[in-house]
């Protein structure tokens, strides 16, 4: 409740949302353009020529899509002097949920002991994790939360259809996460486009129940059920149309010209439709941030995976203005542009017993996921041995 209270009275206006912590984590297993043509008719020249992508992650079945968020949400926080329970807020940007309900972001919430925070899942494709970012500063700057988390996560390699080579050489599995905290320091998240045209829904999509096709049982039976689809040519069209046009519109609304731009961090698609945005811009293509060749197409987690190269390539530093922007399913479309503000990971100095606490937190939760494990086991147990009938 004290929390709560510091927060009452504080004029919007002085409050600014900053990144102040980010991370990754992508699975163990690679699988190669050469690999992809073992099992379709395919080649690597043909990928690389038309996409870009020499390589994806896939994950294991361990490597869940909250497991891969969960990670990314830990480096993110190890970054920064955040403990667990001081988030008030996760938001998962997905499209491969661990379940429809509940959501990932609670059973993240529940790893990470952030016993503190509201979370949800956010659905806005491959758009999602900008999505995400824009409303985690709104609510900053509305002053109704402090501390935020933002976690894009996917396993996109579980919903593809291995058959289909339109799609299948595109995707790959990851997330990525970033920390956003209320400052009086100017900068952070300066401004933001979300947008959508639900007319181009059957352009890129997954169906799933509830769906108008698949209400029958015969529906339910359909073997695409679960399967990604995407009309590649339209969808091409459409991306290099609206990347433009949505960071000239967040550049406008932050009163910041491209000139005054240091990195744009698309989502990472297509190599193809990124330089295609890039001479709409009239900008060289080493404006345009790419890691493209070596994770696929990571849908909601490609732009903060992105993100944490960047920083980790030091090519953003304080006082940087970069763009995010990202385009999927919907169709949808984001924008938003940052001012960095936060020194390289080796410039600051990290506190110890932050660090130690935030450890000894995640233990602590360990065991109690443990223990309510041995307790599920032991009630089965027992119920097991109770429906016996008596000799």
């Amino acid at each position: 409740m004290a929390r709560n209270k510091k927060r009452e009275g504080r004029p919007q206006s002085s409050i600014y949302a900053h990144i102040v912590g980010w991370g990754m984590r992508v699975p163990r297993s690679i699988l190669t353009n050469k690999d992809l043509a073992a099992i379709i008719e395919t080649s690597d020249a043909w990928i690389q020529s038309r996409t870009g992508i020499k390589e994806r992650r896939i994950a294991d079945e361990d490597e869940t899509t909250a497991r891969l968020g969960l990670f990314a949400a830990k480096q993110a926080l190890a970054i920064t002097d955040i403990l667990p329970q001081e988030i008030d807020l996760i938001i998962v940007a997905t499209s491969t949920p661990e379940n429809i309900f509940p959501s990932t972001a609670s059973l993240i919430q529940h790893w990470l002991g952030a016993n503190n925070a509201g979370a949800f899942d956010l659905s806005a494709a491959c758009s999602g994790f900008v999505y995400g970012v824009d409303m985690a500063a709104q609510a900053i700057r509305s002053g109704s939360i402090e501390t935020a988390l933002v976690i894009g996560a996917e396993t996109m390699s579980r919903v593809m259809d291995w058959q289909d080579r339109g799609t299948c050489i595109l995707f790959g599995d990851g997330a990525g996460a970033v920390v956003l905290q209320g400052k009086t320091t100017p900068g952070g998240l300066l401004s933001s486009v979300l947008r959508s045209d639900g007319a181009g829904y059957d352009l890129l999509g997954l169906p799933t129940y509830g769906g108008i096709e698949i209400r029958s049982q015969d529906g339910l039976k359909d073997p695409q059920l679960h399967k990604m689809f995407m009309a590649g040519s339209e969808v091409f069209k459409f991306a290099t149309r609206v990347i433009g046009e949505s960071i000239k519109q967040a550049l406008k609304e932050a009163n910041i010209t491209l000139k005054d731009v240091k990195l744009i961090i698309p989502h990472q698609a297509n190599e193809r439709i990124i330089q295609a945005a890039a001479r709409s811009l009239n900008l060289s293509d080493d404006l345009f941030m790419s890691n493209l060749a070596h994770y696929g197409n990571t849908s909601a987690a490609s732009i903060p995976i992105a993100l944490y190269e960047a920083v980790e390539q030091r090519r953003i530093n304080v006082g940087d203005y970069i763009v995010f922007v990202g385009f999927g399913g919907g169709l949808t479309w984001a924008a938003t542009v940052i001012q960095w503000t936060v020194p390289q990971p080796g410039d600051q100095v990290v506190n110890r017993r932050q660090e130690r606490k935030r450890r000894a937190g995640y233990a602590l939760v360990n065991l109690r996921v443990s223990l309510r494990q041995w307790q599920k086991r032991i009630g089965r147990i027992f119920r097991f041995f109770s429906r016996r009938e008596p000799l």
